[in-house]
């Protein structure tokens, strides 16, 4: 068994503090991967994983999209999003209907189990929102630090180019941003 060097270990928590303050994208990435681990089970029962649940819920909140326009809204390959679609409605959680509009084109919904699993997995999602927020000490700062989060997050998806994901049909500015 290999000691740890006390002082090497204190350098190395050094850096990586100094870069957690320093480091946006380093903060980022820490906060995810520890959301992610805390979320993992909750996911395990959707087709996809992760993926598979952003394309189920944003099947049960947004009016119907087509396969493309969902595919756009999530910054997800078409390709990969017939996959996924594919496993969701052999698992009875998604169906397509046929565009009234555009025989070619199908109307992606969630199924009334699609939407029973989408609330089973809100409870385990709090429960990984939770652990994440832990070290946020009063409630007062976790919801101001959730307020300005989703700003950001509004903020930097109305300014993506490859189209927005917090809302299918928004329009657009001149500069091409949503909302801004």
């Amino acid at each position: 068994m290999t000691r740890r060097d006390p002082a090497a270990s204190l350098a190395v928590e050094s850096a990586c503090c100094d870069a957690l303050s320093e480091d946006l994208g380093w903060a980022l990435g820490v906060v995810f991967r520890s959301y992610l681990k805390a979320a993992r089970a909750a996911f395990a029962d959707v087709p996809g994983g992760a993926r598979g649940y952003q394309v189920l819920a944003a099947a049960a909140r947004a009016t119907p999209g087509s396969q493309l326009e969902l595919a756009q809204h999530l910054g997800v390959d078409r390709t990969v999003m017939t996959y996924l679609l594919d496993d969701l409605e052999g698992s009875g959680l998604i169906e397509r209907r046929p565009d009234p509009a555009d025989r070619r084109a199908r109307h992606v919904l969630a199924t009334s189990a699609g939407r029973a699993l989408l609330e089973r997995l809100g409870r385990h999602l709090q429960a990984a929102d939770q652990h994440v927020l832990a070290g946020l000490r009063s409630e007062e700062d976790r919801q101001a630090f959730r307020a300005m989060l989703r700003r950001l997050a509004i903020s930097a998806d109305a300014c993506d180019p490859g189209g927005t994901g917090c809302d299918l049909g928004r329009p657009a500015d001149a500069d091409g941003c949503a909302g801004s």
